[in-house]
């Protein structure tokens, strides 16, 4: 993302913000394309297997050289890679679910 921010009108002063955080609402960013999250709309999503077993909460994104990765929380933690069509089968943002095909003992 690129972002303007009043008062901050050349390199040396941007220079400055390295290492600080930056932040903007929700509403202010644009809506992602279809099949595309942010990630702040995943945490706290249900993570179901294809038959139904629930396999707990999305906690965190975690970013990888390869894909971005689910960390979901149960009665333990299960890193499931975010790869829409192979793991990630379906994103229901309104039920609050994600559905994976994920082997629960895995």
């Amino acid at each position: 993302m690129i972002v303007a921010l009043p008062g901050i009108d050349d390199c040396d002063q941007a220079r400055r913000l390295v290492g600080r955080e930056i932040a903007v609402r929700r509403e202010q960013l644009p809506e992602p394309a279809r099949g595309h999250y942010y990630w702040s709309d995943l945490v706290g999503l249900e993570v179901v297997t294809l038959g139904g077993q629930r396999l707990g909460r999305v906690e965190r994104l975690l970013e990888t050289g390869a894909n971005d990765v689910l960390v979901v929380r149960g009665e333990r933690e299960r890193l499931i890679p975010f790869v829409p069509g192979a793991q990630v089968r379906r994103v229901d943002l309104e039920a609050g679910v994600v559905e994976v095909d994920w082997d629960p003992e895995f």
